[in-house]
């Protein structure tokens, strides 16, 4: 059976690094990122197949899978990492790429959760739940959905929960630091738009 050649695309590393950098070229495929993601269960590639797979130039496949849209961000892998990647990291950036070049999500509401929550980052420095939640479940259908099953009630029931015990916050607060955050995001957005 003949093997598929592989024509790498050598700028992607290039770009992505002048993004981070994220030191994606310092691994040397331990798996211990993967061995200690908690989404692993859900990703179609490991985060250390992420890596080499960006290692090797694979930017559509890299830009396609779920894997980027699965992270959570949690930090964990990059902890874990004896060279520093910094993978977490580098899936937003692929995250970003991927909504750049106009490659759909095949999970329209992580999708939605990604942007509600950079929206709602934007505008205080840091997420206002009592807007982010009710925002992001009509945007993404998820309170139609939990209307027609009947399990919003279970959601109300926590939001009072929350609210009773004071871990519900009904005044936004914007951090000292905003101008900062806008600085920061703005420059994200304008790397991944220019490399």
């Amino acid at each position: 059976m003949p093997q598929e050649t592989i024509h790498p695309d050598h700028y992607l590393l290039e770009q992505l690094e002048a993004a981070g950098p994220f030191q994606a070229a310092a691994c040397f495929q331990c798996r211990k990122c993967t061995n200690g993601c908690p989404v692993t269960f859900a990703m179609d590639l490991y985060p250390d197949q992420v890596i080499r797979l960006v290692l090797l130039g694979q930017r559509e496949t890299v830009l396609r899978c779920n894997t980027i849209w699965v992270c959570a961000a949690c930090e964990t892998c990059t902890t874990r990492c004896p060279n520093a990647v910094k993978i977490a990291e580098l899936m937003d950036c692929l995250k970003e790429m991927a909504v750049d070049a106009g490659i759909p999500c095949r999970q329209p509401q992580i999708l939605t959760l990604h942007e509600m929550f950079l929206k709602n980052l934007k505008k205080r420095g840091r997420v206002f739940e009592s807007t982010f939640v009710p925002s992001y479940q009509i945007r993404s259908g998820e309170l139609k959905r939990k209307w027609k099953a009947g399990a919003w009630r279970d959601d109300l029931k926590l939001g009072w929960q929350m609210l009773y015990k004071g871990r519900f916050s009904q005044v936004p607060k914007s951090i000292k630091g905003m101008e900062e955050v806008r600085v920061i995001l703005s420059r994200a957005k304008q790397t991944t738009h220019t490399t």
